[in-house]
């Protein structure tokens, strides 16, 4: 398979498990990062381990306009092609409304939901070129907000309302999709009893993985009739009162 995909923010976390099963399953991946150069190169390194010229790494600071058309085009011109554009980066801290600055504003309105436009912006003519896909990781706090992290939230409902309009312009040629996650991986600095509460709500009882989201997103870049569409994936959390 020659077909490529950019997953931003893939050195850790989901990202980096987004990269992995991809790259599992075929794909070329171009795994994206900012400051943690270190973990994004030991990802790719062992990516291409596994199969010879199958991933790189491309650092953009993704609060930066200029900065994004230009890797989308060294994304591109790795291998000739951009098949998939994964919009996983995010910046997340809570806001109470008391204490929210303007650079709080900024910085997650920059990365969460202004990046993911301009980058498949940017993307357009290459995933028109392949009948590319674009899928968004939101988050199930768009319906549901999380207390005290009110700008988080508007910037993941914007993304939201970002993947059907797109899947409205951009079709028949280009998918646009979104996943979004539940309590797939708590904050470093998590409240262990909010967490239980959150557990005790979801009808499967449980923490997803990481490899949860994985799959998700693979669907949505694979599924040739579904675009528009925002995909839970939070053990049944999105159901309940």
């Amino acid at each position: 398979m020659n077909e490529v995909m950019l997953v931003t923010g893939a050195a850790h976390r989901l990202g980096a498990a987004i990269a992995r099963r991809l790259h599992a399953e075929g794909y070329r991946v171009v795994v994206h990062y900012h400051h943690s150069a270190a973990a994004a190169n030991a990802l790719a390194a062992a990516l291409n381990a596994a199969r010879a010229d199958s991933a790189t790494a491309l650092a953009a600071d993704l609060g930066d306009p200029a900065a994004l058309p230009t890797l989308i085009s060294a994304a591109a011109a790795r291998w000739g092609r951009l098949d998939g554009l994964i919009n996983n980066a995010a910046v997340f801290r809570p806001t109470p409304l008391t204490d929210a600055t303007l650079d709080d504003w900024s910085s997650m309105m920059n990365v969460n939901l202004r990046a993911p436009f301009l980058l498949s912006q940017a993307a357009l003519p290459w995933l028109a070129e392949s009948a590319g896909s674009i899928v968004n990781v939101t988050d199930i706090y768009v319906d549901r907000p999380k207390a005290n992290h009110a700008i988080y939230c508007a910037t993941k409902a914007g993304l939201a309302g970002l993947t059907r309009a797109l899947a409205r312009d951009l079709g028949p040629k280009i998918r646009v999709n979104a996943v979004a996650p539940g309590a797939i991986l708590w904050p470093e600095q998590g409240d262990s009893i909010e967490q239980s509460r959150l557990l005790a709500r979801t009808p499967l009882g449980r923490a997803g993985e990481p490899g949860d989201i994985a799959t998700a997103v693979l669907y949505c870049l694979q599924a040739p009739y579904v675009t528009g569409q925002i995909m839970a994936v939070d053990g049944g959390r999105s159901v309940v009162d």
